[in-house]
């Protein structure tokens, strides 16, 4: 449903993207990870045409999005960004209900589907009982469960998120995070998200995706893409992909830089 084939992108004369191929199945939950600088956020601006490649293309659904309209985009893929602030007195409904703008006609209110989708996303991100309040007043992890309740009130297929948890609790990134393969699992969504958690990449993503200098340096299952070596040469860090004999759960144990031996 989502196929990005050879694409290449650069900043004026800087290369950020060079020749990435990706083929996302529905319901996959994708975790793109890497270093600073190599291209993380760029690619997932590619994929709801925030961004134009110099070569090679995104296709949903088999249809090439450099033809769509940003509205037919935003009718498949919502988007959870890495900053959350908001400078205007705008309450939570009317932050979530801007989630249906893609599909409202023009000089006509919201329907009463769209009401219940937009409760239905604040119910379900559990912020319901914050309706009638001020995003301004809010904390930065209150902030965070209302921005993806408008991307879930826009009922998409796709779901892109950059760095989800930064600006919440431990508690809170487990319950976004669990929403989200929740919603994967039951309804088919499919989620790309960008991460320096490797721990929460490996809970939760089906692939992963490691960048290093504007190409894919590798590419699968947590467990083929985490290897220490990998982790060595993409993070310069000493880590181990094991299984955590209390909870059974696979994660990453980072012991330290490797510059610190």
């Amino acid at each position: 449903m989502l196929k990005i084939e050879d694409l290449h992108f650069s900043y004026k004369d800087k290369p950020v993207l060079d020749g990435i191929n990706i083929d996302v199945k529905q319901g996959e939950i994708i975790g793109i990870i890497g270093p600073n600088g190599c291209g993380k956020t760029t690619l997932l601006k590619h994929i709801n045409r925030n961004l134009t490649p110099a070569a090679g293309c995104v296709l949903l659904d088999g249809t090439d999005i450099k033809g769509m309209k940003k509205s037919a985009i935003a009718r498949h893929v919502a988007v959870v960004p890495q900053s959350n602030e908001i400078h205007f007195s705008f309450t939570v409904r009317d932050i979530v209900t801007m989630g249906r703008m893609p599909f409202l006609e023009k000089f006509r209110g919201e329907s009463s589907e769209d009401i219940k989708k937009v409760e239905e996303a604040m119910q379900k991100t559990n912020i319901i009982a914050f309706a009638d309040r001020f995003i301004n007043t809010m904390s930065g992890g209150e902030r965070q469960r209302v921005i993806i309740a408008r991307a879930l009130a826009q009922t998409p297929s796709i779901i892109l998120m950059d760095e989800p948890t930064l600006h919440l609790d431990i508690s809170n990134q487990f319950d976004i995070l669990d929403l989200v393969k929740k919603l994967s699992d039951e309804d088919g969504l499919t989620v790309v998200i960008v991460s320096h958690d490797l721990p929460m990449v490996v809970r939760y993503c089906d692939r992963i995706i490691m960048l290093k200098d504007q190409k894919i340096f590798a590419m699968g299952t947590p467990e083929e893409v985490l290897t220490p070596e990998n982790i060595r040469e993409i993070f310069n860090v000493d880590a181990v992909f094991e299984k955590d004999n209390r909870t059974g759960q696979n994660t990453v144990r980072v012991f330290g830089s490797c510059n610190y031996k």
